[in-house]
C-alpha cells in the first residue's frame, strides 16, 4: 500500500481520517446552501468529490477538452470541495490571457506549491511581490545574455560537450534523458556564472533530484492532495517531494552564502549574482522583496521549472526523429543543403531551415508539454457573460489550444506541415503557445527556442538517430507520462554519424 503512495493507518489514525471525513461532509453542506454566483456552466458535482468522477487524473488537459465539447470554451468543475473555471481553446484562452490579461493574472495557492514556496519566487507569487521579481528577473536575464548573440556563443560551447557525449557512446543504446545535460547546463550557467562537467557531483545530485521531483508531481495521489489538502496526514508524495526539495535547497544555500562573500559588485555573472547584489543595494528598505526567503525561492523556481521544459522537448524531439524516419530524413538533407559540413548552426540559418523549423515546432505543439498551469482572477471579472470573483481558480488549457480542431489541420498527428505554407517556407501559427500567452508567459521563451534551435540542427547535422537493436520504430512508445510536464517513457536510443 505504501508504494501507491498512501500510508497504512493505525486504528487512532482511521478515526482522525472518520473525523476529518465527517468534518468535510458537514463542510460541504454548509457551502451548499449559499446562494449559486453566475458562475459558468458545468457537469453538477457530486458530494465530496465533486466532478472527480469525470475526469481522469492523470490526465485532465484530455478530460476538460471532452466536457468543453459538452459546456463549451467556459466552464465550471468541481475538483473535490473545489471550484475551478476552465478555459477550453485557443479563442477563449487568448481572450482571458492577452486581451483580460490583468484580470487573471495571478496565482492560487495549490497546496504542494504553497507548501514548496509558501507564495514567494517568481512562478507561484502574486501582487506586488510577483510583479517585482518578475520584472527584476526579466532584467536580470537579458543583461546575462538571454536572447542575444552571447547567448548563442555559450550554446555553442555546451553543444560542443553534448556532442562529445553522444560519441562516447559509439553508436550503442543509451537513455533519452541523457540529453538533459545540455539544456540544463545552459540554466545552470545563468543561475551560478558557470557550467558543470556531466560528471560533477553535484550536477549528477541536482539532475537525479529534479527528475524524482518531476515524476512525483504527477503522482495520482499528489493530485489527491492538491484536492485535498487535509488528508495529507495520510499521504506520501506530497512528503516525499517536500524532502527532495528540500535537498535541492541545501544546495542552493551553500552556493548562495559562497556568492554572498565573493560577489562583485562591477562584475554581475549569474542571476543570483544580480540578486545578492540587489538585496545589499536595499538593505536599508524594510519592505525589499529581496530578502533571503524570496531570494532563495526564486533560484530554486529557475532552477526546477528551467531545466524541465527545454530538456525534456529535446528528448521528445529525437524520440519523435526516430518515429518518423522519413521527416527525419527530409530534416538532414535540408540542413545538408544549406549548412557546410561541420559547420555549426547560428540563429541567423533559422530562416534558411523552415522545414528543421517546422518539426521543431511541431514537437512542441505536439506533445503538450505543460497543459495547464493554473491562474486565479486578481479582481471580480465578468468573463463571456458570467461572473468569476476575485480568486477562483481559472485553469487556461493550453493542450486545448496546442489540439484545437479550428486551428490545426490534424490536431492528433505529428504533422510539421502545420508550419509551413505551400510553398514550404515556415508560418508562425497564433494558436502556438506552449509558453503560455500574456503577462505570465514563460520566463525562459527565448532561452528555450534559441537552445531547441540549435541543439537539434547540430545533432541532426552530426547523427542519425535509430531505435535499439531487436526493435522498430513501431516499437516506439510516444504516449506520455504525466509528470509536472509530459514527459516520454524512459526509453533508449542509438546515434550513428550522419554521411
Amino acid at each position: 500500500m505504501a508504494s501507491l503512495g498512501l500510508t497504512l493507518l493505525s486504528p487512532s489514525e482511521t478515526f482522525a481520517l472518520l473525523g476529518l471525513v465527517v468534518l468535510a461532509i458537514l463542510w460541504y453542506l454548509k457551502i451548499s446552501g449559499r446562494p449559486s454566483l453566475n458562475l459558468p456552466p458545468g457537469p453538477p458535482p457530486l458530494p465530496l468529490i465533486g466532478n472527480l468522477h469525470l475526469i481522469n487524473i492523470k490526465r485532465q488537459d484530455k478530460s476538460f477538452m471532452k466536457l468543453s465539447e459538452k459546456y463549451g470554451p467556459v466552464f465550471t468543475v468541481h475538483l473535490g470541495f473545489q471550484k475551478a473555471v476552465v478555459l477550453a481553446g485557443y479563442k477563449a484562452v487568448k481572450e482571458a490571457l492577452l486581451s483580460n490579461a490583468d484580470e487573471f493574472v495571478d496565482r492560487p495557492p495549490v497546496p504542494i506549491f504553497y507548501r514548496i514556496q509558501q507564495g514567494k519566487g517568481v512562478f507561484f507569487s502574486s501582487g506586488e511581490l510577483w510583479r517585482t521579481t518578475r520584472r527584476f528577473t526579466m532584467s536580470s536575464l537579458r543583461d546575462l545574455g538571454m536572447g542575444k548573440k552571447l547567448m548563442e556563443g555559450r550554446m555553442l560551447e555546451e553543444l560542443h560537450y553534448l556532442i562529445e557525449l553522444v560519441k562516447s557512446f559509439k553508436g550503442q543504446p543509451f537513455k533519452l534523458r541523457s540529453f538533459n545535460t545540455a539544456p540544463t547546463n545552459i540554466t545552470f550557467t545563468l543561475l551560478f556564472g558557470d557550467r558543470f562537467d556531466y560528471a560533477d557531483s553535484t550536477f549528477v545530485t541536482l539532475l537525479r533530484l529534479i527528475d524524482e521531483v518531476m515524476i512525483l508531481l504527477g503522482s495520482p495521489y499528489l493530485h489527491l492532495f492538491n484536492f485535498y489538502p487535509f488528508l495529507g496526514f495520510f499521504l506520501k508524495p506530497h512528503k516525499m517531494i517536500l524532502r527532495k526539495v528540500e535537498e535541492v535547497r541545501v544546495i542552493l544555500r551553500k552556493h548562495i552564502q559562497a556568492t554572498k562573500e565573493t560577489i562583485n559588485a562591477n562584475y554581475l555573472r549569474s542571476y543570483t549574482d544580480a540578486l545578492l547584489f540587489r538585496q545589499q543595494e536595499e538593505t536599508n528598505n524594510a519592505a525589499s522583496t529581496f530578502h533571503d526567503e524570496n531570494i532563495l525561492a526564486s533560484v530554486l523556481d529557475l532552477v526546477m521549472a528551467g531545466t524541465e521544459t527545454t530538456a525534456t522537448t529535446l528528448q521528445w524531439s529525437v524520440l519523435l526523429m526516430m518515429k518518423y524516419p522519413e521527416i527525419q530524413r527530409k530534416v538532414q538533407e535540408e540542413i545538408k543543403t544549406v549548412l557546410e559540413q561541420g559547420h555549426l548552426p547560428t540563429l541567423d540559418d533559422k530562416k534558411r531551415l523552415p522545414f528543421s523549423n517546422a518539426v521543431i515546432h511541431e514537437v512542441q505543439r505536439f506533445v503538450t508539454l505543460l497543459p495547464h498551469v493554473p491562474r486565479s482572477t486578481a479582481v471580480d471579472t465578468h468573463f463571456h457573460g458570467y461572473f468569476i470573483p476575485k480568486g477562483m481558480t481559472v485553469i487556461p488549457s493550453l493542450t486545448s489550444v496546442l489540439l484545437d480542431k479550428t486551428q490545426w489541420e490534424t490536431p492528433d498527428q505529428f504533422n510539421p506541415n502545420h508550419f509551413l505554407d505551400a510553398d514550404g517556407n515556415f508560418v508562425m501559427k497564433e494558436a502556438f503557445l506552449p509558453f503560455s500567452t500574456g503577462r505570465r508567459n514563460c520566463l525562459g521563451e527565448s532561452l528555450a527556442k534559441m537552445e531547441l534551435f540549435l541543439f537539434f540542427v547540430d545533432l541532426f547535422q552530426r547523427f542519425s538517430f535509430h531505435p535499439p537493436p531487436g526493435s522498430t520504430e513501431s516499437d516506439l512508445d510516444t504516449v506520455a507520462v504525466p509528470g509536472f510536464t509530459m514527459r516520454p517513457r524512459a526509453q533508449t536510443t542509438c546515434a550513428v554519424p550522419y554521411e
